[in-house]
């Protein structure tokens, strides 16, 4: 974590002993939403430094499971329930792989906090936020399992009207939502999808 000590999210989370703040836009999505339940197998993308992993994991129990993917290495975690993978999430023939060798072959809930390196320009940041959530409704078309969930995280300039409109024909139901541990001076937001379709509505 290298933000300003000052920021009480920050505070709480070295607290508390999470490697990172924006683990309580989790835990506010969680609270509203309650899209993990004891014993869910979970696929987190875009995962690292580790502390979505971290509160997922202790929302999950032993029962269940978490899988963390990132294209850099995430230092390990004490917790047992927690698998960790380096791949590129756009390259779904190696992520297909590595989830095969650890014998994850569907998921209860994908939660992603991924977004792309910005440029400061709105609708080219946008843009880049709007193809890595597409990859993420794929993946989720391949791996979530029926009634299961999916969060995602978007950034200012993101058209969320065609990734709410492809979420509809997917999930029973779709909201926007703004955590507040988000920054003041950040535009990003999440969409959450709950309750997956055995097959998408027409």
């Amino acid at each position: 974590m290298n933000y300003n000590p000052k920021d009480p999210y920050f505070q709480r989370a070295k607290q508390e002993g999470y490697r990172a703040r924006s683990v309580y836009k989790l835990e506010a999505i969680q609270e509203r939403f309650k899209v993990l339940k004891t014993g869910d197998r979970v696929l987190d993308l875009g995962a690292a430094p580790g502390s979505f992993l971290q509160y997922i994991s202790r929302a999950i129990g032993e029962d269940g499971f978490v899988v963390g993917v990132d294209l850099q290495e995430i230092t390990p975690l004490k917790e047992e329930n927690i698998y960790t993978l380096v791949a590129d999430v756009t390259d779904e023939v190696v992520l297909e792989k590595k989830l095969e060798e650890i014998g994850a072959d569907f998921f209860d809930v994908i939660t992603s906090d991924m977004a792309p390196a910005t440029t400061g320009i709105k609708f080219v940041d946008g843009g880049r936020s709007m193809e890595l959530n597409q990859e993420v409704l794929n993946i989720a078309e391949k791996y979530l399992r029926i009634g299961g969930n999916v969060v995602l995280k978007l950034l200012p300039g993101v058209n969320e009207g065609v990734l709410m409109k492809r979420m509809k024909l997917f999930f029973k139901t779709v909201r926007h939502f703004r955590p507040t541990a988000v920054r003041q001076t950040s535009g990003e937001f999440y969409l959450v999808g709950m309750g997956r379709f055995l097959s998408p509505k027409t």
